[in-house]
């Protein structure tokens, strides 16, 4: 096969594969951008290419065609042509195989991130459970607006128990020496209820302040 014929199959192949790959980066949706942006799916050797989509493979091959068009032009030796061929046809052989591998690349991605998911999900749940306050519901955990329902729920519990703890005091203050006991141990128990409620009022609004940083996305 002579230059001429060798440079018309190059030009043919990569004619075919930018057919090829145009296909496949339109029909990568932003979603599966997103997921596949940060694998590598080459040798550094052969491309340094970043993101889902193989069109910048493409492009580099368009140059390498021309650099060997110029290279054969100007005589250059046997063994060059035959290195900067066989370095062609290796790319070639990497986007076609990327082109093969994207819908794996996919799964793979979403399996990965689902299992991210559990974990961290395991992680809130054993955190929740050593916090202490397990009898708030797991589910509202997982959910902003229920946490500021929960959060507002509790306020208005502390509310109350403030006030009744004042309705006790002020019964304690007035009654007989008899009754004096059994108030002050229901003033103490009302004080526990107080403090265990303001405690799972600072463990919810922690949880909140959570859910609103910025970095927090999976992870909703």
């Amino acid at each position: 096969m002579n230059t001429n014929q060798l440079l018309l199959k190059l030009k043919n192949q990569l004619a075919q594969l930018e057919q090829e790959v145009l296909l496949h980066d339109k029909n990568l949706d932003n979603r599966q951008q997103k997921l596949i942006q940060d694998i590598h799916r080459f040798n550094q050797e052969l491309f340094v290419q970043t993101g889902a989509k193989l069109w910048p493979c493409i492009e580099q091959l368009q140059k390498d065609i021309q650099q060997l068009e110029m290279v054969m032009g100007k005589s250059q030796s046997q063994m060059t042509i035959i290195t900067r061929c066989q370095r062609i046809q290796d790319r070639f052989l990497a986007i076609k195989r990327a082109l093969n591998t994207t819908n794996i690349n996919l799964k793979s991605a979403e399996q990965q991130k689902f299992s991210n998911r559990i974990r961290a999900i395991k992680r809130q749940q054993q955190s929740h459970s050593e916090s202490g306050f397990g009898w708030i519901a797991q589910s509202v955990m997982q959910n902003s607006h229920q946490l500021y329902e929960e959060l507002n729920k509790h306020l208005s519990w502390a509310t109350k128990f403030e006030q009744k703890i004042e309705e006790l005091q002020l019964k304690l203050d007035s009654c007989h020496t008899d009754d004096k006991i059994k108030l002050q141990h229901d003033i103490l128990a009302m004080h526990r209820r107080l403090g265990k409620c303001r405690q799972a009022i600072s463990y919810i609004e922690e949880r909140i302040s959570t859910f609103e940083r910025p970095h927090y996305s999976y992870k909703r």
